[in-house]
Order: C-alpha cells, then sequence, then structure tokens
C-alpha cells in the first residue's frame, strides 16, 4: 500500500502555496482548477474548494499548488491543509476519476446570419436529435445548455438544432464584443460533456396539436416532404429551421412557424414568398396559393 508524505511550503504575502507529494499523483501536463465546477471529477480538488480561503488550486504529477484569497496568510491555515491532504491521500481518497479527463476534442466556429440580431455557433458533433427552440430561461429548464446561455444578460432567444445553437441577442451588445466569449463558453461546455438537453420541451402551443399529432392528408404531407428536402437545409445552413403547422384546403394557404435565425429576420418574409411560396407553387400547382408564417 503506498504511503503518501507531503511537504510544504509557502511565503509570506504570497497568495500560492505548494504541497509537494512523493507519489504520482496528477497528470504529467499541469490542470488549473478556478472554482468548485471546474474541478467536476476531481474529488480532492473539489475538497479544497470547501475551504473558504481557498481561490484557485493547480495539479500536477507530484504537486498541488493553491492560491488563497486574502482573508488570511498560509502561516495560520497550511498545516492543516498539509494533514488533510496527507490523511485524504492514505486513506484512499480519489485524486481524478477515471473518466475525467476524456474530454470530447471539440471545436466550434460562429457564422453570422441574414438575421443580425442572430448568430450560429456550429460544433463537429451532433447536439439534438430534432430542433428545439427556447423563448426565455422558464422554457429552458429542460436543457442545461439553453439555461447557462440565458444568463448572459444579453441572451434573447436559443435555438438548438443538429450540430448547431443560433442565439438571438438583446440590442445591448454588439455581437463583435461577446462573439468570442460565446464561443468559448459553448465550446467548453461541450468539451466537459455536460448535458445538452434532458427532455423534449412539451408542446404548449397548438402549433403542431392540431397538424401534427394526426394524421396528415396527403396534401399536407406532400407540403412536408418538401419542406424537409428542399427548404430545411437551406433555412438550416442560415441558423434556422421552418415548421409546417396547417394548410388550408378552402383557401390553399399554407402555415408555418419560423424559428431560430428566421423568426424576427428582416428578410423572411421576402424568403417565404419568393421563396418557399414560389416553390410550393411550383411543384404542387393548383394546390397552394400562399405561405404564411404564425409568427412572421
Amino acid at each position: 500500500m503506498k504511503s503518501y508524505k507531503i511537504q510544504s511550503k509557502s511565503e509570506k504575502g504570497n497568495p500560492w502555496a505548494t504541497f509537494e507529494i512523493n507519489q504520482l499523483i496528477g497528470p504529467q501536463n499541469e490542470i488549473l482548477y478556478k472554482n468548485i465546477d471546474d474541478a467536476k471529477g476531481a474529488p480532492l480538488i473539489q475538497q479544497l474548494f470547501y475551504l473558504p480561503f481557498v481561490k484557485t488550486v493547480r495539479l500536477s504529477e507530484k504537486k498541488i499548488s493553491v492560491e488563497r484569497f486574502d482573508i488570511l496568510e498560509w502561516d495560520e491555515v497550511i498545516e492543516e491543509v498539509q494533514e488533510q491532504l496527507q490523511d485524504y491521500l492514505n486513506e484512499g481518497g480519489i485524486v481524478i476519476e477515471a473518466t475525467s479527463n476524456d474530454k470530447i476534442p471539440v471545436s466550434v466556429y460562429a457564422e453570422s446570419t441574414p438575421n443580425p440580431a442572430v448568430m450560429k455557433f456550429v460544433a463537429n458533433k451532433p447536439l439534438v436529435t430534432q430542433s428545439v427552440e427556447f423563448k426565455n430561461i422558464d422554457e429552458a429548464n429542460v436543457a442545461p445548455l439553453a439555461q447557462k446561455l440565458f444568463h448572459f444578460p444579453f441572451v434573447k432567444e436559443v435555438f438548438i438544432d443538429a450540430n448547431y445553437v443560433s442565439i438571438t441577442k438583446y440590442e445591448i451588445a454588439e455581437w463583435d464584443a461577446v462573439v468570442m466569449e460565446v464561443r468559448e463558453f459553448i465550446r467548453n461546455y461541450i468539451e466537459e460533456g455536460n448535458l445538452i438537453i434532458k427532455e423534449m420541451p412539451k408542446k404548449e402551443s397548438n402549433l403542431e396539436e392540431g397538424s401534427q399529432e394526426k394524421a396528415l392528408s396527403p396534401i399536407e404531407a406532400q407540403i412536408v416532404s418538401i419542406l424537409d428536402e428542399y427548404i430545411k437545409p437551406a433555412v438550416a445552413s442560415d441558423g434556422g429551421n421552418i415548421q409546417f403547422d396547417s394548410y388550408n384546403a378552402d383557401d390553399k394557404k399554407v402555415q408555418v412557424v419560423l424559428q431560430g435565425a428566421c423568426s424576427g429576420c428582416p428578410s423572411s418574409t421576402f424568403t417565404l414568398k419568393n421563396g418557399i411560396e414560389n416553390m410550393l407553387k411550383e411543384m404542387m400547382p393548383g394546390q397552394v396559393e400562399s405561405v404564411v408564417a404564425l409568427n412572421g
């Protein structure tokens, strides 16, 4: 059985103290932990953050470096911390859980959209199996990523689909000033293996209850098929989505719902009339006369 011995060192006025261990306990490359959430999967480091004076922690192969807040000097507590660390290790405490370093290599890039209020953040891995949209933080109670994004004061709406997140901002911020911060946040969130969505949100509106939940008529099924094959890939590339709502056989009107970058986009009316409407008229002559967005 390993016997751990620790030597501590600090200098008056220096916020850092080091704890040298006689056995390998950490990774070859130093890891910096800024808070207890950073230390997820590292029980020993989490124990240190329960101490009220601990600010940040660095872990390497045989050394733990701890930065303190200015509420005290190290000579008041360093021996106690040394003893606690030594006891923890000798009692078989886990330093880093086996899966904590298994980060998924993730890249995220930001892409502008035709809607100046919306930025699209594209990841190199799938995020969800079907699109979800959240207008506020309360709607996002089933989606941890969206909830955290709403903590940014400039985030107005969040739309997640396939491998990207489209964020609609308030006018209080310009994308140039915040895009890098949001991109890094999303990348780190995904890389750490955090949950994107717990479950698909329940539909509270009747947008789909009257159309998608019942069997579609042959005309409705053809409209949905055209939207899925020809329209959705194009609007998805712009960070948006279009969702079929209903078809009225009397006036031959198709109603759709715009999501993500398409919602509130200055060019959405043009897209509806000159793109979607014209395509449906050409592909379904005599059956479609107009396309209207319920939220356009």
